[in-house]
């Protein structure tokens, strides 16, 4: 039974949890009435507990009273409501991190121990909770918590994402996040150092988490907030201000040192100088203390008062200015390399102008709804995404294709947020709101991108996690055993051991891939390349095979009817009613290029009945009394109906590059239909391209006849080619390639093929621009309708894993120099300082350096033999 005491009016709530029943129930009532001290008693039951909330108890042994029936007696803390029906809530939450029965079980028994709960069911399946209590949520939510497992309220928990400032270094950033992870109320959190961003998944008010951010050391604000600071000069910030006068004071220092000035002088020239530019590292420090979580200012602050302690005043006023100014340097080149996904925030503008009743309003962009009508003069951008209803104009897409010449827009084809309007004046209707643009779908997912962690950043976290607890206890037994147990002098092991402390943080290893990643991304994405992680970067820099699906990637995707050949005695429009009839009912651009031709000849198409589809042969349909066939010579084939009267034709087509389709009834062939599909005019520039930045293998998957995937292949200077696949088989050709030659890409729309895709190393999509499922299915997306950033992107990605790989060899071989150095007395502490903040402003700007890493094609696209040069120059 557990009991909760109320001292102020002298009423107490007995919950028994015991196989209680309604006759036990009377049994103790009875007992305690017998009690001298019981005024008055009630009984109430739920379920299988029984709660007294009646009962107005003195000084009376509980535990004597129920010994009589046995029953369990567990006081319940005072605080802890009294459990009466209209008290009682139930409540259901959804669990993460639960995967076995068993602990599901424990945690069941462990929530239902609590004071307060009456009733709790784990549905293991399900992932959820429910919980009959009285007590607060918040006790509940940290006992999962302690558990090691997550809860939320079930349905209630939001997510909201948080612009952070002050946030330079990546080793704090994962501190912050493990901070928070922690928070009550909070059941996941994500730093992505890369964008300045906190995504957090709660139940905790929002004030809450901003409070946990700020008492981490930190400014947080909602990133949907307008007046989002923007990039700040390097001398317009108080940090950079308190620094320089650091530094005025340390140069100060030294000058008067010089001259033998008076040592308390000098000494106080100094002390000012660390607490100018220590302050906010002292700051941070005492965060770091507080929550446990050792990070470099902690470390620093360490090292430089116990610098101080020894009487090295200077060269701890110099470790303080040293660190102070590479943090200034580093926040600075981290806001530049930040902003260039911001930058992309700044090409929407904030008002569009649009027509409402007959009048034309001037209103921000969060107003607008679908269906508005919006004016765009010339050399406007473009507000909204939307439909050309009015005008004719040429319009500017680089911002989101990176298509350096224009394209024209007319009525009835699309626009986008961003892009910028030639000399025409049009009208559009809006077709998505402002969070759903183009633009705005890019930049959500950019940073979600540099957020995804790659291959090399988690060998960097695993590494600094065991690396710099190590570093600490070396520093610890270097400054204690040399003196106790070998009589070195004590402040020469103990300046080794603050060196060591310095030397222990791992800011430029930690730091060396987020920025390379951060800046790549950022990158192409402004050049109509959208990279949806770190981990795809890296995998497209290992690429040496590209697999193409044909129709729509080499070639345009809109096949043309060329010719139509009746068998003896038919008419060619007999052969084209049959062939729109069947094509009408199904989605393949072979058949939208019949129902064009059937419409250009004014032929009228049938009704049918009883459609069918072949997947990757063809399709069938009932016409009067007779069956009919449109297909390939599989279908035919597979229908026992005899073509040999037509093999010849058949070859003398697909030779020349046709598609050739047959139509028949299901007893004879009537006639063929050749199709061609021209192939696009980037293509073979953008494929030379491939070769020369390091490809060694591009090979075309299509669902055509041999012939004719020949002719394409030799037409483009394709490796090798695999014809006649079944939607099946694509991706098991993919598989194929991959037990053969490793890392395999995957070009496609992203539609028809997202199954090879899927399994691809690297699934890369075309026509993201204008596709939500391009967007959604693919690891890379090029933004335009064609292949010419395809070798851009390889380039890219290559020069980034160079980058990385680069970055993270210079931080360990910094790392390794020093500690030996340390360890033979040849380092000092400023030395350290210069050598960690350096290393990390290094790799910082090596990494900045994919920011302006070219796109060769783009000069070359205009004279494609040049490209392999251009590429090779690169």
């Amino acid at each position: 039974m557990k009991i909760a005491h109320n001292h102020t009016h002298g009423r107490t709530a007995c919950a028994c949890n015991s196989n209680c029943c309604s006759g036990k129930d009377k049994t103790v009532i009875d007992n305690l009435q017998e009690t001298k001290t019981v005024s008055s008693t009630g009984v109430e039951l739920h379920s299988k507990s029984s709660v007294l909330p009646g009962l107005t108890l003195g000084k009376i042994n509980y535990t004597s009273v129920l010994a009589k029936e046995s029953a369990v007696l567990t006081q319940v803390p005072a605080k802890t409501p009294v459990a009466k029906q209209d008290s009682l809530k139930k409540t259901q939450f959804r669990l993460s991190g639960l995967d076995c029965a068993d602990c599901a079980a424990k945690l069941e028994k462990r929530i239902k121990d609590l004071p307060g709960v009456m009733e709790a069911n784990i549905n293991f399946g399900a992932g959820k909770m429910t919980v009959s209590h009285t007590t607060a949520l918040e006790t509940i939510l940290d006992t999962v918590k302690v558990a090691g497992y997550r809860a939320e309220l079930d349905g209630q928990a939001k997510s909201t994402v948080f612009r952070i400032s002050g946030m330079d270094c990546a080793d704090c950033a994962a501190k912050l996040e493990k901070k928070l992870q922690a928070l009550p109320g909070v059941t996941e959190a994500q730093v992505n150092f890369g964008a300045g961003k906190l995504s957090v998944r709660h139940t905790a008010s929002v004030e809450t988490i901003l409070q946990a951010i700020k008492a981490a050391g930190y400014e947080g604000q909602l990133a949907n907030e307008k007046g989002q600071p923007s990039q700040k000069s390097l001398f317009g910030d108080h940090k950079v201000l308190l620094t320089i006068l650091s530094g005025f004071f340390v140069l100060t220092g030294f000058i008067l040192t010089y001259f033998h000035m008076s040592e308390p002088i000098v000494t106080g020239i100094y002390l000012a100088a660390m607490i100018s530019g220590g302050f906010y590292t002292a700051r941070s420090g005492l965060y770091s203390l507080r929550s446990l979580s050792l990070d470099m200012n902690f470390l620093m602050m360490v090292a430089v008062v116990g610098a101080a302690a020894i009487g090295e005043w200077a060269e701890g006023a110099t470790v303080v200015f040293l660190f102070a100014l590479g943090n200034a340097l580093q926040s600075y080149t981290m806001d530049k390399t930040r902003n260039s996904i911001r930058a992309l925030m700044d090409l929407s503008p904030k008002e569009a102008l649009v027509r409402r009743n007959g009048q034309e309003l001037r209103l921000p962009v969060e107003e607008l709804v679908v269906g508005d009508i919006l004016i765009v003069k010339p050399g406007e951008r473009i507000p909204m995404d939307g439909e050309v209803v009015a005008g004719q104009t040429d319009v500017n897409q680089a911002p989101i294709t990176g298509e350096s010449m224009p394209v024209e827009k007319t009525v009835g084809l699309e626009v986008y947020a961003g892009t910028i309007n030639g000399q025409g004046s049009i009208e559009i209707n809006v077709t998505k709101l402002v969070e759903d643009t183009t633009l705005a779908k890019i930049i959500n997912l950019v940073e979600e991108a540099q957020a995804q962690k790659a291959p090399s950043q988690q060998f960097v976290d695993v590494f600094a996690k065991y690396y710099t607890p190590a570093v600490i206890i070396a520093a610890i037994l270097v400054a204690v055993l040399p003196w106790l147990f070998f009589g070195q002098p004590f402040q020469l092991w103990f300046e080794r051991a603050l060196i060591l402390l310095v030397v222990s943080c791992p800011c430029a290893l930690v730091i060396s891939t987020p920025v390379s990643i951060v800046a790549a991304i950022g990158s192409a994405a402004k050049k109509g390349v959208l990279i949806k992680g770190g981990a795809y970067l890296e995998e497209a820099g290992g690429l040496k095979v590209i697999a193409f699906d044909k129709t729509g990637t080499l070639t345009e995707g809109k096949p043309e009817v060329n010719s139509v050949i009746p068998v003896e005695g038919i008419r060619q429009e007999q052969v084209i009613e049959i062939a729109a009839a069947i094509e009408k009912r199904s989605q393949h651009p072979l058949a939208e290029a019949i129902l064009r031709y059937a419409g250009e000849q004014n032929i009228q198409m049938s009704e049918g009945t009883d459609f069918q589809s072949f997947t990757g042969k063809g399709a069938g349909l009932q016409l009067g009394r007779e069956y009919y066939f449109i297909g390939n010579n599989r279908l035919f084939e597979e229908m026992k109906i005899p073509l040999h009267s037509l093999q010849e034709q058949i070859a003398a087509l697909q030779k020349r590059g046709n598609t050739v389709m047959i139509v028949g009834s299901s007893q004879e062939p009537l006639g063929l239909i050749a199709v061609a599909d021209k192939v696009r005019e980037s293509s073979r520039a953008a494929l030379a391209g491939l070769h020369a930045a390091g490809i060694t293998k591009l090979v075309m998957l299509t669902g055509d006849n041999t012939g004719t995937a020949r002719m394409i292949a030799e037409e483009l200077g394709l490796d090798d080619y695999r014809a006649e696949l079944l939607p099946d088989n694509k991706l098991t050709a993919i598989q194929q390639l991959q037990q053969q030659y490793g890392k395999v890409a995957m070009v496609g729309d992203g539609v028809n093929d997202a199954p090879a895709l899927a399994t691809a190393t690297v699934g890369i999509a075309m026509g993201g621009a204008g596709t939500d499922t391009a967007l959604e299915t693919a690891d890379i997306a090029l933004m335009a309708d064609d292949l010419t950033k395809l070798p851009y992107a390889m380039h890219l990605s290559r020069k980034a894993l160079g980058v990385i790989k680069q970055n993270i060899g210079f931080s360990l071989v910094v790392k390794a120099v020093f500690l030996v150095a340390t360890f033979l007395g040849l380092a000092n502490l400023w030395m350290a300082v210069f050598a960690d903040t350096g290393a990390a402003l290094l790799v910082i700007a090596n990494g900045m350096r994919l920011m302006k890493v070219g796109d060769p094609y783009s000069d070359a696209a205009t004279k494609p033999n040049q490209s392999s040069v251009a590429y090779a120059n690169a």
